[in-house]
């Protein structure tokens, strides 16, 4: 009897030490509880709209959200630790920006600087212009993103009368300049510039046609066609120079200004027998064209 006492004293004391293991309830609820909701770091700091803000932290969820100022943006959660967002079309200027989770936990405010979104340049149509263009023809596209109201083209570096057409392209008038290359930039009202666009202006002469004109008694009209032709331009004639409304020492060889276009060469025949003309027009600049002959009397 003493033998039996004493294995169900042995029982009891083992059901003693198990049933405290068997309450663990405890570890299983911190579990289950999420991390405080922290942001570490912030890349880029500030930017300009469409510009991509990664936040490095911890406590974030799928129901996580971003607030900029008073605006909630969607974002994208990486693993608990990693969360990305889009920077909003905003005014420029510096916004409190903090994370909002679905359990009303929020982070501290953060100083975000939102950035003046900067306009781009893509192409100008035409990207030459010809010295003597008028009208129409020293109109300039400006093709590009992130045009407002109020933006303005810059032309080597001075703000000129510009023309808005929509958010991607802007226009603007060739003013008179000097030949060559000249730079085409676009500024926000913000101050934000873009790039620069090279804008060639081209004084050099071009003939490209030369054709017979009315026929007089002693003299008939060789019609000189092209571009680039100034007031002031000569006529290099088998290697004799003629200018607007002067005669050659001697001779009556006239020149006539017609535009840029077209320039009119009177020409006295010694005979009716057609001959060898070579023709070459050259401006004050010094820019010549390209030799051109014709068989002519």
């Amino acid at each position: 009897m003493m033998r039996n006492f004493v294995i169900s004293l042995l029982v009891l004391l083992l059901c003693a030490a198990v049933a405290p293991a068997q309450q663990l309830p405890a570890p299983a609820a911190d579990a289950g509880r999420l991390a405080p909701l922290s942001v570490l770091s912030i890349l880029p700091a500030q930017g300009e709209p469409g510009t991509t803000v990664t936040l490095n932290g911890t406590g974030f969820t799928p129901a996580t959200t971003v607030m900029l100022g008073s605006r909630e943006l969607p974002a994208q959660v990486v693993g608990g630790r990693i969360m990305t967002f889009e920077l909003p079309e905003l005014p420029p200027g510096a916004y409190a920006l903090f994370l909002k989770r679905d359990d009303g936990a929020t982070t501290r405010p953060f100083n975000f600087v939102l950035q003046a979104q900067k306009p781009t340049v893509s192409s100008l149509i035409p990207d030459t212009v010809t010295s003597c263009a008028t009208g129409r023809e020293r109109e300039v596209l400006v093709n590009g993103a992130n045009f407002r109201t109020g933006t303005r083209v810059l032309l080597d570096g001075a703000v000129i009368t510009t023309r808005f057409i929509s958010p991607v392209m802007l226009a603007f008038t060739v003013p008179t300049l000097p030949a060559g290359v000249h730079q085409v930039q676009v500024k926000n009202p913000t101050d934000a510039t873009s790039t620069v666009l090279a804008l060639f202006i081209d004084a050099k002469p071009e003939i490209a046609n030369v054709s017979v004109g009315r026929e007089f008694v002693n003299y008939y009209e060789l019609i000189v066609s092209g571009r680039n032709f100034h007031q002031n331009s000569v006529l290099v004639v088998d290697g004799k120079r003629l200018a607007t409304g002067k005669q050659l020492v001697g001779e009556r060889e006239q020149l006539v200004y017609g535009g840029c276009n077209q320039i009119t060469y009177l020409r006295f025949p010694y005979d009716p027998t057609p001959k060898e003309i070579t023709l070459q027009v050259v401006n004050q600049n010094g820019e010549e064209s390209a030799l051109f002959t014709i068989s002519a009397p």
